[in-house]
């Protein structure tokens, strides 16, 4: 990409990316970047631990993990060092693009399995940023958009589960469950909607933070495990340890490219939004560079893979705050949160209930940001081909994975679980080898299209 294009709009933020607001403006924008990432960022340990079936203590653990590894990785992007970082205003969290298959690699490897393979997959990302610039050719809007299209339609079931009360609850679609899940998506739309600045961007929280309170109020929360966790605490290293299998690995790879290609649409998002330019190719590769390196260093802080979160772009874009210090406080806010383990556990006790409200948002949105992605291509036969038929046999895999069974169990990892990988490869292999319609073929078929409907 062109370093700075002159012909591009002018900016329009209030501070660019050097700029100090004073403190009284910049910690509560700090916060307000906080707040909008907060509820995406403990989902995903929450839905992990959940589906492998892990205790209250260990679920808070993870969640002190993601928020010390989303404040330390924000850090680096907004105060590069060296080629790491792409010194913007860019706010890192856990990546639920990575959740389904995690799932399928735990239930089979445990969390020493998904931390290995994270592990080797971050430095992966790494080296994918040194080489961004000849490999974004192999990642146009239609494959990006039918694997992210993937993902969400993956996690729609898994958002349900934790709607209706969570698999193996007594008590699962039980009324008071539903109602409260239903509480929860209205809460989130109303203020969506109905709203503006921070209570529009905060949504998720105030819908997760109204079912919670409701569910205290019917005493659906046990705080046993909240008086019993300590007021401080340093989550300690390698605490699962690591265990590397090839199959989850490849599994892995696949999941961090397409990482790689989000980010360079969030960080292209933040520079046209925010300053009205290109991103530079420094910009880029540092970005991804920090992604990479932060996932692997999550890894080993027992944090899944991390990734630039998309709806702090949309708050740079909408309040003009280009300024990386504005970002650093909210980076130093989320450390802080990391080191109180009361406050994990105040997350971990929650009824599943109140996150699948929250969750069938989440995931729901993931799926309509897919389709939007894809219709930034052509519509030709050929891109309709290549989504049909990575969706038809990523969801269709991941719906029956019994129909891989027969297998090697290392191959039947990577196809199998969410179908997520079994899409991504099949959408960027056709893209590559199916030949592209000439700009003239397809105008010509447009014309005597429009001339037959005419005689009609």
């Amino acid at each position: 990409m062109s370093e700075i294009n002159n012909n591009n709009p002018k900016s329009t933020s209030k501070y660019d990316v050097d700029g100090k607001p004073p403190l009284k403006e910049a910690i509560p924008l700090g916060l307000q970047h906080v707040l909008a990432m907060f509820a995406g960022n403990i989902a995903v340990p929450l839905i992990i631990g959940g589906a492998l079936g892990l205790s209250v203590g260990e679920k808070t653990f993870l969640i002190q993990s993601a928020m010390l590894m989303a404040g330390i990785a924000t850090f680096i992007q907004a105060n590069r060092v060296g080629p790491v970082g792409a010194n913007l205003p860019i706010v890192m969290g856990t990546s639920f693009g990575f959740v389904p298959t995690s799932i399928a690699i735990g239930k089979q490897f445990g969390l020493s399995g998904i931390l290995g393979a994270a592990f080797v997959g971050g430095f992966f990302e790494a080296i994918l940023g040194y080489f961004l610039k000849p490999l974004r050719k192999f990642f146009p809007p239609i494959v990006t958009g039918t694997v992210l299209l993937t993902i969400g339609l993956s996690l729609l079931p898994t958002g349900i589960k934790y709607f209706a009360g969570g698999v193996g609850a007594p008590d699962f679609g039980s009324l008071q469950n539903l109602g409260i899940g239903s509480l929860v998506l209205a809460t989130i739309i109303f203020f969506n909607q109905y709203f503006k600045g921070i209570l529009k961007m905060a949504a998720i929280l105030i819908g997760i933070t109204v079912g919670y309170v409701v569910s205290i109020l019917m005493g659906k929360v046990d705080f046993t495990p909240v008086a019993n966790a300590s007021w401080f605490s340093i989550p300690t290293p390698l605490e699962y340890g690591m265990t590397f299998n090839g199959s989850a690995i490849i599994a892995m790879l696949i999941l961090y490219i397409v990482t790689t290609v989000e980010t360079v649409g969030d960080i292209s998002g933040i520079t046209m939004g925010g300053a009205g330019r290109e991103a530079t190719d420094k910009e880029l590769s540092g970005g991804i560079i920090a992604d990479g390196l932060m996932s692997s260093l999550a890894a080993i802080f027992n944090a899944f893979p991390n990734t630039s979160f998309s709806q702090n772009v949309g708050i740079v874009s909408l309040t003009g705050i280009m300024s990386r210090y504005v970002v650093t406080i909210g980076s130093v806010f989320l450390v802080l949160a990391a080191l109180v383990p009361k406050l994990g556990a105040i997350l971990a006790v929650m009824p599943q209930s109140v996150l699948g409200g929250a969750a069938v948002v989440m995931f729901a949105m993931i799926t309509t940001s897919g389709i939007v992605l894809i219709t930034k291509d052509e519509l030709n036969q050929r891109n309709l081909l290549i989504v049909a038929v990575a969706l038809g046999l990523g969801l269709g895999l991941g719906s029956v994975p019994e129909a891989l069974q027969q297998l090697p169990k290392s191959v039947n990892l990577i196809f199998s679980g969410s179908g997520l990988v079994v899409s991504c490869i099949i959408a960027l292999v056709l893209n590559i080898i199916l030949p592209k319609e000439k700009k003239a073929a397809v105008k010509k078929s447009e014309v005597i299209a429009k001339a037959e409907a005419a005689n009609i």
